[in-house]
């Protein structure tokens, strides 16, 4: 009973947590200064501007929608920025558990997957910051559950507001729309197949384009949107716009201190600074102050370690042709949401993007758990307990490092020798 229930407690005492002080950094924090002035304009004009003039933006508008909502209801200030980005944070605990629930039906792993989700640094770092990113991944999450289950409409419905976020969004559109046409071509023959067909191309093309296009809808009614005007026919000035946001993606090189290579991700070589400063009093002579986009070390650390065990599995299913639900999500989701950045070398690009594909680390740590478990089982029932047992054990080392670096994702104040003991790197420096 108390397995069953614990993903809603552990996403209610994770809503608290990112609740917590989120207001107390009164400034923008990194891209904020991006998306919350995106917000308001969107809130006021139903388009971005830059004064009186158009703006030009190269994300859509979901995102600074759901931003813009937190405003509606708490105002301009630091608490209508985040609020919205911390809702969803929490939501993708209890998601993230439903998923684990169809794939292990286990009510202990169902558990062990949200409290994972919950005791991660990066998540939490996001769900208190007025990013894009947050709400992109909770789409795509939302995403993956309907497609686990196989309710294949919700499933463009939620792609397609993702891709209204970002256009990452884009990669697991046309990996979960193949997998799904592979499945109707499996499972149909001749005639058979035509209904199922169009059915997936309707769910994973011309849906989520529709609730793309749909999203832009400021854009198209206002004056004000930037080259609206470029030529009289609005399709072709949308087109244009949408070349020089391609243009933008592709000719991003510029040069940042808090660049990363995707190689670095998953390891977490360079996290990404969001917030830094040195405040006046700590009960030190000098003081730190940071957010940083970090994952929770002993967390990430190992769940590389799981997906490399679970692509293994991966390709031992293809050599059988034995495909296990649960593998295929993992590293369709990694391969998604990973894998198209080793492919923009030359591009500047941030670790923190790789929240999009941190559910399924989470995944695949379950996975590998539900592994460990039922070879324990099979021995005998002291080794299975032995081994939920150790399984506990571990999870309290991972919780305790997410409690020794939580200064660092909620903002805490501290001395600069505190700050700098949790550099265990010099490339977090």
């Amino acid at each position: 009973m108390i397995a069953a229930i614990a993903p809603l407690l552990i996403a209610l005492a994770s809503f608290a947590l990112r609740l917590f002080n989120i207001a107390s950094i009164k400034t923008m924090i990194f891209d904020e200064v991006y998306y919350v002035d995106g917000a308001r304009d969107l809130l006021k004009y139903g388009v971005e501007v830059s004064g009186s003039k158009p703006e030009f933006v190269v994300h859509p508008p979901i995102g600074k929608w759901m931003i813009g909502l937190g405003i509606k209801l708490f105002g301009d200030n630091p608490l209508g920025w985040r609020f919205a980005t911390a809702l969803v944070g929490s939501l993708m605990i209890l998601i993230v558990a439903l998923i684990a629930h169809r794939l292990f039906y286990s009510p202990l792993l169902t558990a062990l997957a949200s409290a994972l989700m919950a005791v991660d640094g990066l998540a939490l770092v996001h769900s208190r910051t007025a990013l894009l990113d947050n709400f992109l991944a909770f789409f795509i999450l939302v995403a993956t559950y309907f497609f686990v289950v196989k309710k294949y409409w919700w499933t463009g419905l939620f792609l397609g507001l993702a891709l209204a976020t970002k256009w990452s969004a884009i990669y697991f559109i046309l990996l979960f729309g193949c997998i799904a046409l592979y499945r109707a071509f499996t499972h149909h023959t001749g005639r058979d197949l035509i209904r199922p067909s169009l059915s997936r191309i309707g769910a994973f093309g011309i849906l989520p384009i529709a609730i793309y296009i749909t999203s832009w809808w400021g854009w198209f009614v206002s004056d004000r949107g930037w080259d609206r005007h470029y030529s009289s026919s609005v399709v072709k000035s949308f087109i244009y716009y949408h070349q020089q946001m391609l243009n933008f993606h592709t000719s991003l090189t510029e040069k940042h201190n808090y660049q990363a290579n995707p190689w670095s991700w998953m390891i977490l070589g360079r996290p990404t600074s969001f917030y830094y400063e040195t405040p006046k009093s700590c009960g030190a002579a000098t003081c730190s102050q940071e957010v940083l986009a970090l994952g929770t070390p002993f967390l990430w650390w190992l769940g590389t370690i799981a997906v490399a065990v679970v692509i293994g599995f991966w390709i031992r299913s293809l050599v059988q042709r034995n495909f296990d639900p649960a593998v295929t999500i993992i590293v369709a989701g990694i391969t998604a949401g990973y894998l198209p950045w080793f492919f923009f070398q030359k591009r500047t690009v941030f670790s923190f993007y790789s929240i999009i594909f941190e559910p399924f680390i989470i995944l695949a740590l379950v996975y590998c758990a539900r592994i460990f478990l039922t070879t324990q089982r099979r021995k005998s029932d002291r080794a299975f307990i032995l081994g939920e047992l150790g399984i506990l054990g571990l999870f309290i080392v991972i919780a305790l490092n997410f409690i020794y670096f939580l200064p660092l994702y909620i903002g805490q104040v501290t001395t600069y020798d505190a700050w700098h003991a949790h550099m265990w790197f010099e490339s977090w420096i």
